[in-house]
Order: structure tokens, then C-alpha cells, then sequence
């Protein structure tokens, strides 16, 4: 399975008061491994796609796996690879690792949709774009079965920080 990775640091806003990056933030990492495997991998950088081609992939479904924390000045690498290609959408699968242990901190599975950003209305995936999509596609399987919705997960306790003491 072919993966395009981005390289990504955390910075001190992206992390909440137990001192860990904050859920939502995963996705903000998703996206700037988007970008970039556009730019990098696709060769053309995105907001050309949106500005010069017109074309856009806005996310219409998310999901993810949260794995193990991360905490302020990690480095990460967040993959990407293609899990399916249909007529007008794409399913990008995300992983994110904590660099220096290799530990999975979050795994994702975003659906895009092909849009002409004039009208916003879904599009045939282009070429070139398809064909570099194809490129780093997971398998010839077929396209990854989705998660059963209501899936339960079984937590972990993540051990308490003590809060630091505040000044008078």
C-alpha cells in the first residue's frame, strides 16, 4: 500500500488542560497532510486546485479512532493513503504516529466529494487526479467496508496530571 506522510509538530494551542492535543485538533492534522499530499504527491498545491482549476474536496463523512495521547512538542507523522475512488468521491485513510516511539496516536477514514467550486455541485473526479489517487490506493480489494455504526469502543484510562499550581 503506497502512503504519503506529512510531518507535523504540536504547538501549544492544539493541546487542552489534561495537557493533550485536543480531539478535534486530529482532524486539523488530517487536513494539513491533504494539502500537502496534493502539493507533494499529486504535484499541484490545493489552492490552485480550488483557485486556478475550480475544483474542491470538501469532507462529507469522518470518522476516527483515537489510539493514544499526544502531548506538546511531539512530532508526528500523519499518513495518508486512498481507500476508495468512486465517480465523484474519495476515501482518504489517515494515520497518525508519534515519531519518536512509532505509537499510533489516531486512525481516520475522511470521505471527500469532488465539487466545481462555482456551482458546488459534485463533479466526476478529473484526470489527472484520479489516476494519481490510484497511485495510492490501499489494494485492488474493493473498497473498504465501513464501521458498523454504534460500535463500541472500549476505553482506557489515561492516568491523571496534576494541574499546574497557579501564581497569586
Amino acid at each position: 500500500m503506497a502512503r504519503y506522510a506529512a510531518s507535523v509538530k504540536v504547538r501549544f494551542a492544539e493541546i487542552d488542560r489534561a495537557g493533550i492535543v485536543y480531539y478535534p485538533r486530529f482532524f486539523h492534522y488530517f487536513h494539513i497532510a491533504f494539502e500537502e499530499f496534493f502539493d507533494e504527491a499529486i504535484g499541484t498545491p490545493y489552492h490552485v486546485l480550488i483557485d486556478e482549476k475550480r475544483i474542491g474536496f470538501p469532507t462529507v463523512h469522518a470518522e476516527c479512532d483515537y489510539r493514544s495521547p499526544l502531548e506538546f512538542g511531539d512530532l508526528l507523522d500523519v499518513s495518508i493513503a486512498v481507500a476508495r475512488v468512486g465517480r465523484t468521491s474519495v476515501d482518504f485513510r489517515y494515520r497518525v504516529r508519534r515519531r519518536k516511539t512509532g505509537r499510533v496516536a489516531a486512525e481516520a477514514l475522511v470521505t471527500v466529494v469532488c465539487v466545481d467550486m462555482d456551482s458546488f455541485k459534485p463533479v466526476a473526479v478529473p484526470e489527472p487526479y484520479r489516476s494519481a489517487f490510484l497511485r495510492y490506493a490501499e489494494g485492488s480489494e474493493g473498497p473498504p467496508a465501513r464501521k458498523k455504526q454504534g460500535r463500541r469502543v472500549k476505553a482506557r484510562r489515561v492516568p491523571a496530571r496534576k494541574a499546574p499550581k497557579r501564581r497569586k
